[in-house]
């Protein structure tokens, strides 16, 4: 029999790019349509690593994607909303999770897949209800996912004549390993462990490959779809990469068990398949399901030992920027409203120095240029917007009692205070987005303008930090150096924009450098303004 190999290619290629596109619209459709409340749902539900296994399992499954819930899972470890323990049991619950696609491609609809895309396509087109078009987008996902499903199996058809492809899954089924790299290296290239074992179905129901060389690449792939954590973890905190070495290492682990019970477990498919009389696309579903579940159950009492391990493996203080406040204890509310306004008070200062952190990365970045400084400086302001809502919340709880009115002062001078923050958190953001603008449109600024940014930076950042310190202290002779510090920022203000005219007017800068320059010392002069706001309350005035 001849076999075109153009036709298989393209129809295999493409078919795998209908199946992952139809598996994204999928995601995103029942992620909009549970609203997005995926972060909540991780955030909340994670209080212990069993609470954590059931987030990851929902979470998974509303956005079909477990490397999609690992990295949401990385980017909360490093923003310190979750602990490593946390996230381990996230990760496991996200491998259990990930296994319904199997079970949905299990149920073949490939002869419908066309109508079930019309249906998804007239919801999309013709309804301008955001809801109505968030279930036309699932909708149009699921059976996008069916028809590339079916192009992929009448691609890979041939596959089963061809004497090449029949010797390599004979040597699959008595190399067990040679099935896992096989399994690894197409799930890293295809970056969706869904798509490896949609095709593994396709071919197993074919009758391409036998259970006992698909059993090992459905290894493989479980290891495969781990990459996309480690991915995302490069240039992230110590803490994030080890949630991320987590997932590799439990997939690891658990293949390395199940290919010394790989007899075993053949077995036990097999039993499966003849007890529910299952057809062979959910086989390899019910292979698939069982792994995962397994391994999650051996490893989870090893929780402890897992994050163990990570640590050593990967060394190193961790310096991840805590979003949640530490001080804010609600027992002390009904109790003491005095002692809960020292509380609040000691997380205000937490977030003061928050504030410094992410003006000095704002500074680094637009002295060295590096991504990593924009990244800490970035968390901090999501960590600022966090601790202001936090914060603010637990006031207006504190008003609620009975205040004196020396406590009632306090209470207002509180509150204004951690606007005032908060806003210091918005202006080094907007400096950050000026100097994203100067890197990506090759702005330069002259060797004057850049020392003159860099004398205002330094005395804005020594003027926040002491007028965090006076708020700390109760220190007035700090509050007036504050006010001292910020006449001086508003004279060089006006200084530089004037020196940056004359530098504009004699063609040594071009316009586009004139704005990026004027509009940080403009966000500089603004950061000195609510430090001086700051100092003014510990003045009373």
């Amino acid at each position: 029999m001849d076999i075109d190999i153009q036709e298989l290619i393209f129809e295999f290629v493409g078919g795998l790019g209908i199946f992952l596109l139809g598996i994204k619209y999928m995601g995103d459709g029942l992620q909009k349509t549970a609203g997005d409340r995926l972060r909540d749902i991780l955030d909340k539900f994670t209080s212990n690593p069993f609470l954590g296994v059931l987030a990851g399992i929902i979470v998974t499954i509303l956005i079909q994607s477990s490397s999609g819930t690992t990295v949401l899972t990385v980017g909360l470890v490093n923003a310190g909303f979750m602990t490593l323990r946390q996230a381990i049991g996230v990760i496991m619950g996200a491998n259990i999770g990930t296994t319904v696609t199997a079970f949905i491609i299990g149920v073949d609809l490939g002869e419908y897949a066309l109508p079930i895309i019309a249906v998804g396509c007239f919801l999309i087109f013709f309804f301008k209800n955001q809801k109505v078009t968030n279930i036309g987008q699932t909708i149009f996902g699921f059976g996008a996912l069916f028809f590339g499903l079916d192009l992929m199996s009448s691609g890979m058809e041939p596959l089963r004549s061809l004497e090449a492809f029949q010797e390599l899954t004979m040597n699959m089924s008595t190399n067990p390993i040679l099935g896992v790299v096989i399994g690894t290296l197409f799930t890293v290239i295809v970056q969706s462990s869904s798509a490896t074992i949609g095709i593994l179905q396709g071919l197993f129901s074919q009758g391409a490959i036998d259970l006992k060389a698909a059993v090992p690449v459905l290894f493989g792939d479980n290891i495969g779809t781990t990459i996309t954590a480690v991915l995302a973890s490069i240039g992230a905190s110590v803490a994030a990469k080890r949630a991320a070495y987590t997932h590799v290492i439990f997939n690891l682990i658990g293949t390395t068990i199940f290919l010394v019970l790989l007899g075993f477990f053949t077995q036990y498919v097999m039993f499966l398949q003849d007890q529910f009389n299952l057809d062979a696309k959910m086989t390899i579903a019910f292979a698939h399901g069982s792994f995962n579940i397994a391994n999650t159950l051996i490893q989870f009492p090893f929780i402890g030992a897992l994050a163990w391990l990570v640590t050593k493996i990967i060394p190193g203080e961790d310096t991840t920027i805590e979003y949640k406040p530490k001080h804010l204890d609600p027992n002390i509310l009904q109790q003491s409203p005095s002692l809960a306004l020292d509380q609040a008070k000691a997380e205000i200062i937490r977030m003061g120095e928050y504030a410094s952190r992410g003006l000095e990365e704002t500074n680094q970045y637009l002295i060295t240029h590096q991504q990593k400084h924009s990244e800490t400086a970035m968390q901090v302001e999501g960590a600022l917007n966090n601790l202001d809502r936090k914060i603010t919340d637990y006031l207006v709880e504190i008003s609620a009692g009975s205040l004196s009115e020396a406590d009632s002062n306090r209470h207002s001078a509180l509150l204004d205070t951690v606007r005032d923050i908060e806003r210091i958190g918005d202006h080094f953001e907007n400096i950050i987005e000026l100097i994203d603008y100067k890197i990506s449109n090759k702005v330069n600024l002259t060797d004057q303008a850049q020392e003159d940014l860099n004398n205002m930076f330094d005395l804005t950042i020594l003027t926040v930090k002491q007028a965090i310190n006076a708020l700390d202290n109760i220190d007035r002779e700090e509050a007036l150096a504050v006010v001292q510090k910020e006449d001086e920022i508003d004279k060089m203000e006006r200084t530089y924009r004037k020196k940056h005219i004359i530098r504009m007017n004699e063609g040594l800068c071009s316009g586009s450098s004139g704005i990026v320059f004027v509009d940080m010392i403009s966000n500089l002069e603004r950061i000195g303004d609510h430090s001086v706001n700051i100092a003014e309350e510990v003045l009373g005035k």
